[in-house]
C-alpha cells in the first residue's frame, strides 16, 4: 500500500508540473532509470550483495535520469509536451539497456532482477515498511506545503509569477519530492507501471484537481490498486502467485492509449 501511495502522489505531482494528464514516472523515465541503476547493481556485484543496496542504487538511477530528463527538455524552461517526450524516449532507450544487461548476467542475478522488474511484492517484510514509511512521512507533507503554488501553476507559469510563485524553485522542489518517491518505490517493490497514471486520473475524478485534495486521495486510490493487484495475484490463479505489477500493466496500458486518445488534440 504504501508503494501505491508512493507512485500514486509522485504521478500527481509530475502531471501537475508538466501539466500533462500523461505524465507519470514510468512515462517520463524516472522508474526506469531507477530500474537501471538497480539491475546494473545487480549484474555487477551478484543478487545478494544488491539486493542490500538496492534502494540506494535505484534511487540514484532515478534522480539521475530526473536531472538528464530536465536537461534535454529544457529550452528557455521546461516545456510540458517536450518534457513527455524526452522522458519517453529515454525510458524506451533505458529500458533497452536494462534488458541487455539482464541477457548478460549471470542466471542467479538474471532470475532476482527479472522477478524485481514485474512490480512482486512476494517476499515483502516489515523491515521493507520501515524503509518504505520515512519517504512518504517527508515528501508528501512537503509537497503539500506548495499546494498552492502548484494550484498556480496550473494556470500557467506567467500566471503564477505574476502571483509571486517562484516556479522554477517550486518546480525543482516538487520534482525531487516525486523522484524520491517514485524512486523509493521502485527500490522496494520493482515496476510496477501506471499506478503514477491511473491514481491521479481516479482521484480528480473524486475531488477535483485542487493540488491539496488530490495528493492524499491519490495516495489513498493508489494504495488500493496495489493492494488489489496483489491480492489477484496472489488468489486468482492458485497454487501460482503472480506479481502484481502484471494486472497493473494489464490495466494502465490501454488507459494511457485512451488518455492519449482524449487529448489527441489538446495543446500544452
Amino acid at each position: 500500500m504504501l508503494v501505491g501511495a508512493a507512485l500514486a502522489v509522485a504521478g500527481a505531482i509530475l502531471q501537475g508540473i508538466v501539466r500533462n494528464p500523461l505524465a507519470s514516472p514510468d512515462v517520463i523515465g524516472i522508474t526506469s532509470g531507477a530500474a537501471l541503476a538497480a539491475v546494473a547493481f545487480m549484474a555487477s556485484f551478484g543478487a545478494g550483495l544488491s539486493l542490500h543496496w538496492l534502494p540506494a542504487s535505484a534511487l540514484l538511477g532515478a534522480l539521475l535520469s530526473a536531472l538528464l530528463v530536465f536537461l534535454l527538455a529544457w529550452q528557455r524552461g521546461i516545456a510540458p509536451s517536450r518534457m513527455v517526450l524526452v522522458g519517453i524516449g529515454l525510458s524506451a532507450a533505458m529500458g533497452a539497456v536494462t534488458t541487455l544487461l539482464i541477457v548478460v548476467s549471470d542466471d542467479a542475478a538474471a532470475m532476482t532482477a527479472y522477478v524485481w522488474l514485474t512490480g512482486s511484492l512476494y517476499a515483502a517484510q516489515w523491515q521493507d515498511v520501515l524503509g518504505m514509511l520515512p519517504w512518504l512521512l517527508i515528501a508528501i507533507p512537503l509537497c503539500l506545503t506548495r499546494a498552492r503554488h502548484m494550484d498556480a501553476m496550473a494556470l500557467g507559469d506567467h500566471v503564477a509569477l505574476g502571483l509571486g510563485v517562484n516556479v522554477l524553485r517550486s518546480r525543482l522542489l516538487l520534482m525531487a519530492c516525486s523522484v524520491a518517491l517514485a524512486g523509493a518505490a521502485v527500490a522496494f517493490a520493482g515496476g510496477l507501471s501506471f499506478v503514477g497514471l491511473i491514481a491521479p486520473h481516479i482521484a480528480a475524478r473524486l475531488v477535483g484537481r485542487g493540488f491539496a485534495r488530490l495528493v492524499p486521495t491519490a495516495a489513498l486510490v493508489g494504495a488500493l490498486i496495489v493492494l488489489y493487484a496483489d491480492l489477484l495475484g496472489r488468489v486468482a490463479f492458485l497454487p501460482e502467485d503472480l506479481p502484481a505489477g502484471i494486472f497493473v500493466s494489464g490495466v494502465g496500458a490501454p488507459f494511457f492509449v485512451y488518455l492519449l486518445h482524449r487529448t489527441r488534440h489538446r495543446r500544452y
